[in-house]
């Protein structure tokens, strides 16, 4: 069986068009975010993944109890990730007044990137060492989580 994977030319190019459907008006299905926040989760959280910045990679101890575990559920099939899942501190989105249209071209642009990733250094805060294959599957799902979040 096949799963989703951001490695896959076409899936990049169907999230592309979901990320630059997005309108201000846009409203959450669920989550505490409004659209413009959930933009700039995802930005910061494919930098992150993509090694844009400067980051820190460690994985923290209930991470290291229960993370493979985990990583098992959320990478064997192309079941998307649940609503309402927690999200890292460093990922948190308080802020309001963001410029939505400038965080959708930066998205687009870094999913068009998975084409060419490399960060040997990235170990998930929670799952720790992932393969390139589990990368792929999770950052697909976590871009799509949030575009299904918004309906898209």
């Amino acid at each position: 069986m096949t799963v989703k994977t951001i490695f896959d030319e076409s899936l990049r190019n169907e999230l592309i068009e979901r990320i630059q459907s997005i309108q201000e008006e846009s409203m959450a299905q669920w989550g505490k975010m409004n659209v413009s926040q959930m933009a700039k989760h995802c930005t910061q959280w494919n930098d992150w993944v993509l090694g844009n910045g400067n980051h820190t990679y460690k994985q923290d101890l209930l991470g290291k109890i229960f993370g493979k575990l985990g990583l098992k559920s959320n990478t064997k099939d192309d079941r998307p990730m649940g609503k309402n899942m927690p999200s890292g501190k460093a990922f948190t989105i308080k802020e309001n007044g963001l410029d939505l249209e400038n965080l959708k071209e930066n998205w687009v642009s870094q999913i068009a990137s998975y084409a060419h990733y490399s960060n040997d250094a990235f170990i998930h805060d929670f799952f720790g060492q992932m393969t390139l294959e589990e990368i792929g599957i999770f950052v697909y799902k976590h871009n799509d989580h949030h575009l299904r979040q918004f309906g898209l």
